[in-house]
């Protein structure tokens, strides 16, 4: 899932960074192997010949480039967004897929360091495979997942539900009173088979590209949605979305403490609850 995108967005080059912090921190992971998925997949979710495409290296990808590592990565990053949605049902409750760039890739065409919407992926072939009926997409990263509606519209897919904090463009004075509704809108999710959770690092208040919530917010943020499934028994497959915060030498260690902290409260709430 690992390529240098040679792109303003470290989401390309992340997973890895991710999951070494958490095991460098004695998170109790359990690191799973995952199947790729397939070009028909993929076209589940996109114009077939957008896929082939940007595959095949004649179309540019999300982050504008047309670089043969990134091709080859993405259909590991949807795999591993649909291996986590797969074993959360599993277990009847979470899996994490340690991947971002998917919800500004709309139905033909890459936008925002976006190129193929695993999360509409992942639900299309869950529901091709008659694994549920209602798929849940509670996207709370920081910008509008405008390609996961753009591709719902497309399709008719009206049998998923999608919340997109970003469509309202929220500001700082909007945190504390959504953290209230908060737990109502994790429960308007109930009748769901899975819910998958974007835990976007860029809603921090000081994230050049995001900014409206603080560390503390964020934190109960996550502990409210993984509290709320824990308690409905829904299960949650969750990705880490943006975040591009970069620390004195330039590396992303604020957004590795943020994507902890989500891990953290993901364990505390289903492993140590």
């Amino acid at each position: 899932m690992v390529a240098d995108a040679a792109s303003y967005s470290p989401s390309a080059g992340k997973p890895a960074q991710v999951v070494k912090d958490w095991l460098k921190h004695s998170l109790p992971i359990d690191v799973r192997d995952f199947e790729r998925v397939s070009q028909e997949t993929l076209s589940l979710a996109h114009e077939p010949d957008y896929v082939r495409g940007v595959l095949s290296g004649k179309l540019a990808n999300g982050f504008g480039n047309f670089r043969a590592d990134v091709a080859a990565s993405l259909p590991y990053t949807s795999g591993a967004m649909l291996a986590a949605a797969q074993e959360a049902i599993a277990n009847h409750q979470m899996a994490c897929a340690p991947v971002s760039g998917f919800h500004h890739a709309c139905y033909g065409h890459a936008e925002g360091f976006c190129t193929f919407n695993g999360l509409m992926v992942t639900a299309l072939a869950l529901r091709h495979a008659d694994a549920v009926r209602r798929v849940g997409i509670l996207d709370l990263d920081h910008h509008w997942g405008n390609g996961t509606e753009d591709i719902m519209a497309r399709l008719d897919a009206g049998w998923i539900r999608h919340h997109t904090s970003g469509r309202r463009h929220p500001s700082p004075a909007d945190a504390e009173h959504y953290l209230v509704g908060l737990p109502k809108l994790v429960e308007s999710f109930g009748d769901c088979d899975v819910l998958m959770y974007q835990a976007g690092a860029d809603a921090h208040v000081d994230d050049p590209l995001g900014g409206w919530m603080t560390s503390e917010q964020l934190l109960r943020r996550d502990s409210i949605v993984f509290g709320t499934c824990a308690a409905l028994g829904l299960p949650v497959a969750w990705n880490l979305a943006g975040g591009y915060q970069v620390d004195a030498g330039g590396g992303i260690g604020p957004v590795l403490t943020i994507h902890r902290q989500t891990m953290e409260a993901c364990v505390a709430a289903f492993v140590f609850a």
